[in-house]
Order: C-alpha cells, then structure tokens, then sequence
C-alpha cells in the first residue's frame, strides 16, 4: 500500500484483514476485507467492520473513543461485525438508508445515522467527506479524507475497475456513472483505499474508463 503520512494533528490510517464469507443470491464465497481505522491516539472511526468483530475491537487502544462505525455499503461481509464492534466499542453505526434491505437481512434494529452525499465526519483534525456512490449497491458510499490525500472506495472501485455488478441490487451503468463523475474527477494523486484487495491510485485508474465500459464489467 502507497504510504500515508499522518496529518499535523496525528490522524492515520491503519488496515486490519479479516476473512469469511460474502453471501448474496443463494450463493457463498470465501473473501478477504479490508477493515479501515482512520483516527489519532484518541479517537477514530471504523470503515466496514467485517466478519470478526473481535479482533477489530482489539486493535483498537483502549485509550481511543470510537466516533463511529461506518459501512461503505450493506453486503453482508462488510456489516456482519458492526454489531458486535458497535457493542464493543458503544460507538454508533452508519450506513446510507439505501441499503436498508441488506442491512435488514442481517440486523433487527436500525443504524443509529444515515450517511448522506456531501455530509462531513470529522475526526481529530481531519474531515471525511461522504460521497454517495450508487452501482454496487443502491447505498454504496465513498470516504474522502482531502487532508490525506486518501479515498476509502469499500467496493465501488478496485485496483483495476469498478466493484461487481453482475447480483441482485447491483447495477453497471450506474456505476460507471458513480466512478466517471464523483471519483475520478478527484486528484490524480489521491490514494484509493478499497474493500478487498491491494490500494491504488487515481492516477492509475482514470485512463482505463473506458475499457472498463467496452468490457462491460
């Protein structure tokens, strides 16, 4: 991963890799996800608390307030630790309202916020801008931090193309639409921290446009 130096105030971004399984249309697959903790030594916010709900709150120093647990989007395999983390940590949970019926599969209770397109987190002394980027799922966020220089994507885009679009609540020109219009347009250097997989940059990704568009995926 690109490094990332730490704002004046002392906000980093950490990564902690959990695995399980993504379940979604009668299928199961085993994966790998990206948990991002992006705070200073006293407090922080969790992106896309995934599978052990454990060993997120473990790594986190007991000296830290959790502001909050944010999902990127509802498939299961990024919210099915918030619950767990959300009650470790008595932080509260946020998710963009359209992804409710994921989120419903999973979970009783409702997220304590909605995410909003152009609402701001600020945690020590960096903002973290909400993009709303439908196509992977209805509800699908992006999270910028201009202070870093670093977007977290969850899984609208990878190192090599947009997020699947091929299931149920998924939709490829819209998110095409997403990438073209509300990601790309970002500097060239900012450094994009995805759901799975290793980071990029996007420098690296804007080029491609419009081979991700002939291929259709």
């Amino acid at each position: 991963m690109p490094s990332i130096a730490p704002s004046p105030g002392g906000v980093r971004v950490d990564r902690l890799v959990t695995s399980g399984q993504f379940e979604l249309d009668g299928g199961s697959w085993d994966v790998d996800n990206n948990v991002w903790v992006l705070g200073d030594d006293k407090e922080c916010v969790i992106i896309d608390a995934a599978h052990d709900g454990r060993a997120i709150v473990k790594s986190i120093d007991r000296e830290r307030r959790v502001v909050g647990v944010i999902s990127t989007h509802a498939h299961n395999d990024h919210i099915n630790a918030v619950g767990e983390v959300c009650d470790g940590t008595r932080a509260p949970a946020y998710l963009h309202p359209a992804d409710r019926m994921l989120w419903d599969e999973l979970y009783p209770v409702t997220p304590d916020h909605e995410l909003a397109d152009g609402q701001v987190v600020t945690v020590g002394d960096v903002d973290l801008h909400v993009i709303h980027t439908p196509g992977h799922t209805p509800g699908s966020c992006c999270l910028y931090a201009p202070a870093l220089g670093v977007l977290f994507t969850g899984d609208t885009l990878f190192n090599g193309g947009p997020g699947a679009t091929g299931r149920s609540w998924s939709d490829f020109g819209t998110i095409i639409e997403s990438i073209r219009d509300k990601v790309l347009t970002l500097p060239d250097e900012t450094v994009v921290l995805t759901g799975h997989g290793d980071s990029t940059v996007i420098g690296a990704e804007a080029p491609h446009l419009q081979e991700w568009i002939d291929r259709g995926h």
